[in-house]
């Protein structure tokens, strides 16, 4: 199934109902945490891939070596009554991944605030204590995959940059576990085995992000090309940003049956290698959402880009496909805020609403 959304009936632009920004009371409101974990997938200073495993330097697109694990930190929100939920109460998990600017804080720190709560919490309460979505554990990860990690600057030939790049392992290999294996997860118990092995549970996990955290839910999440500087890795880069293509990223469908991208980033691969890629993992995506505003002039064609094939492309494998262009809106969290409405509704809604 393919939707599209747009303007609304009454010629306002969409964005999340009025009442669902209201705070709810202290005691109904969930919780919001930082924490840190250890992350053995990285890439070092050397440009090399640091794992605790076995990986294929051809698949990895440079050496592999093994190092010590380094420590990151990520941002938690769990849901209201968690702590005195019984042991068998699970919840699902979203993944969202922030912007090349931003860290594990921008999600609640940009959204903005609701009675000096963050804006997309007190969305996440609202959602959760109407029935709207299942009580939901959401991961605000850091997600660049590197030693430098906390660099948050726009620097192309940059270990922070590649990172974002080879997220996939940590996300994989280091985040996904810890959680499963801390936290009361739906995905741990449907995998059979304590902490999870990931493909039981996939139909509660899902992935998504903004700008390049979009690209990194598509390029990493569905199976697109990883990148580096052309500096180190040679060519001429058709964005402008000093940036080429290198070597293809496996995917994490047998992960997340969920991804969803909103305003993704000029790297973002083409819809027609998203979907072979989606085809060849062998695992359904039931739901793919793609949001962007029209006056977001920095990815338009990147939006464009990554749907362009990629129904036809992913063929069965592909469940609901939404695309959906905001009126009005811009590279800014007026479209983000909004999108993640969007996707908690489409990727857990309970009644299998899309926020129409």
């Amino acid at each position: 199934m393919e939707a599209s959304g747009g303007e609304r009936p009454d010629g306002q632009r969409p964005g999340v109902p009025d009442g669902l920004t209201q705070p709810l009371p202290a005691d109904r409101q969930g919780s919001i945490q930082e924490i840190d974990y250890e992350a053995r997938h990285y890439i070092n200073a050397a440009r090399q891939l640091v794992s605790s495993r076995f990986v294929d330097p051809a698949e990895a697109g440079r050496e592999v070596v093994r190092g010590e694990p380094i420590r990151k930190r990520c941002s938690l929100y769990l849901p209201a009554g968690y702590e005195a939920a019984p042991a068998d109460a699970r919840c699902d998990v979203l993944y969202l991944l922030h912007g090349v600017g931003g860290d594990h804080r921008e999600w609640l720190d940009g959204s903005g605030q609701a009675g000096g709560r963050p804006l997309l919490a007190a969305i996440l309460d609202r959602l959760i204590a109407a029935g709207d979505i299942p009580p939901t554990i959401v991961v605000f990860p850091n997600g660049r995959s590197a030693v430098d990690w906390t660099d948050r600057s726009f620097n192309t030939e940059g270990t922070n940059m590649l990172g974002f790049y080879y997220f996939d392992y940590e996300l994989r290999h280091d985040l996904i576990p810890f959680i499963d294996a801390r936290y009361r997860t739906k995905a741990a118990a449907a995998s059979g085995v304590p902490g999870g092995d990931g493909q039981g549970g996939r139909s509660h996990r899902a992935l998504a992000g903004l700008s390049m955290g979009g690209m990194q839910a598509l390029n990493l999440g569905l199976g697109g090309f990883r990148h580096d500087s052309a500096v180190f890795a040679g060519g001429a880069s058709r964005y402008g940003n000093g940036l080429v293509p290198t070597v293809p990223a496996p995917g994490m469908t047998d992960l997340f049956s969920a991804v969803g991208a909103f305003s993704n980033a000029p790297t973002s691969s083409g819809g027609q290698r998203l979907g072979a890629s989606i085809r060849a993992a062998g695992f359904a995506v039931r739901q793919l959402m793609l949001v962007c505003g029209d006056e977001d002039l920095l990815v338009q064609s990147s939006f464009e880009e990554a749907l362009d094939g990629l129904k036809e492309a992913a063929g069965e494998r592909l469940g609901s496909l939404l695309r959906e262009i905001v009126p009005g809106g811009k590279h800014d969290f007026g479209v983000w805020t909004y999108a993640a409405y969007r996707f908690l509704l489409a990727a857990f809604g309970t009644s299998g609403s899309t926020g129409n």
